[in-house]
């Protein structure tokens, strides 16, 4: 309906390769939700490596037969590392130039940030030289309150916690005006429950049309969260709708397609990328996805599928090409009766499985879906009784104008 503003679909979503560089494990900031438990300052990419990785991609055009590419750059913070990006995307331009790649010209530059440095000379330098191919996303969790309980500057003993919401949100108007569709990424964890309401409408306020946001996948999930959740959802609901904002702001809780049972035979597709897309670190290492290096794992070791010098194992691979929702999820899951729209992570799975295996789906989030669910069902009972009144009402009313002039 064209009243109401639908979430942005990725660029190229389901025919882009998305290939990652991890240039940097190091941050300004220290989240305490950040799944990332290896952060340091010590394991940053070299030209060396960078080009040895896109040397080997590139070599391979035959096997990467998606039509368009998307290079992603992670930290820690990658803006960090901005001139190896700077020089890294140059000679990405050129190679693929050069070679006549089907990826030329069909390509993004992609980041996740957390904007501290978003203001710099350099990174702007190489944003206004690369703006027709960049998707940039500014990490912003709402509310100065519910920014500031996680997303905090690192500090030595001794020192007080510093919140990083002013510093970050100095840079939001110089971001929405490069990037006026920009979404910005809200994670929500136990601590902030109570916060998700006023946070996104801040976000809205702040002139932000998209709001994405989650749930952590770890399990963090107390007794009564997915209660105060889906209340907190429900209020958010009522002041989207009667607010109006429904028809120029989204929000990714709420999704029309979600809630609904799958048939196993029709809709057994992986949630998950992992093994179709590929992420590079500094030491030259291949991983399916970034969250199987050692850096975003609490309890299991790397899982690697490769690197630079060898190229990548497709034995290593293979498995997560088999990868679907019934291999790796308990009856429980399959036969569930709102089982669309709940979400895994591959890397998580992992992580979180009782044997080194990919093949064994974390619940942890499974009472929060349901939450969101009734939730959702509220949002969208509400949006059409209303869209439905105000069809009548406009109807009245043109009826009343008509009859008026018949009577004239």
């Amino acid at each position: 309906m064209d009243s109401i503003k639908s979430n942005d679909r990725g660029w190229q979503e389901g025919m882009a390769k998305n290939i990652t560089f991890i240039v940097t494990k190091d941050c300004q900031l220290a989240c305490k939700y950040c799944y990332l438990v290896g952060k340091n300052e010590k394991e940053r990419m070299t030209w060396d490596v960078a080009k040895a990785a896109i040397d080997y991609i590139l070599d391979r055009e035959r096997e990467y037969t998606e039509q368009s590419v998307v290079w992603d750059f992670i930290g820690g913070e990658p803006f960090l590392e901005i001139d190896l990006i700077d020089k890294i995307c140059d000679y990405l331009k050129i190679e693929m130039f050069r070679r006549n790649h089907h990826w030329f010209n069909s390509y993004r530059f992609s980041f996740s940030t957390n904007g501290i440095n978003y203001h710099e000379e350099k990174v702007q330098r190489f944003i206004k030289k690369n703006i027709s191919h960049l998707s940039i996303g500014i990490t912003i969790d709402g509310t100065r309150r519910k920014h500031d309980l996680n997303r905090v500057w690192k500090h030595r003993n001794g020192e007080p916690e510093r919140g990083s919401y002013d510093d970050v949100a100095r840079n939001i108007p110089l971001w929405l005006s490069q990037f006026p569709g920009g979404s910005t990424k809200v994670t929500i964890s136990s601590a902030d429950i109570p916060y998700i309401k006023e946070s996104v409408m801040h976000l809205y306020s702040l002139g932000i049309q998209e709001v994405n946001i989650n749930c952590v996948f770890e399990n963090v999930w107390r007794d009564g969260d997915d209660k105060l959740f889906e209340d907190q959802l429900m209020q958010l609901a009522d002041a989207i709708i009667d607010g109006d904002y429904y028809k120029d702001y989204a929000c990714s809780f709420y999704d029309e397609h979600i809630g609904k049972p799958l048939d196993k035979d029709r809709h057994n597709d992986n949630w998950c990328g992992a093994g179709r897309m590929l992420a590079v670190d500094a030491a030259g290492t291949f991983y399916p996805c970034t969250r199987f290096a050692q850096y975003s794992l609490r309890s299991k070791p790397a899982l690697t599928i490769g690197n630079i010098h060898d190229g990548i194992d497709k034995n290593r691979l293979r498995p997560f090409l088999t990868l679907d929702r019934c291999t790796q999820s308990p009856q429980q899951c399959i036969d569930c009766e709102v089982a669309s729209g709940c979400a895994w992570c591959q890397g998580e799975n992992y992580d979180a499985a009782d044997t080194p295996t990919i093949f064994q789906r974390s619940t942890a989030i499974c009472k929060m879906h349901k939450a969101r669910v009734r939730a959702n069902n509220y949002y969208w009972n509400k949006l059409y009784r209303k869209l439905e009144l105000e069809g009548l009402r406009e109807d009245y009313e043109q009826n009343k104008k008509e009859s008026k002039n018949l009577i004239c």
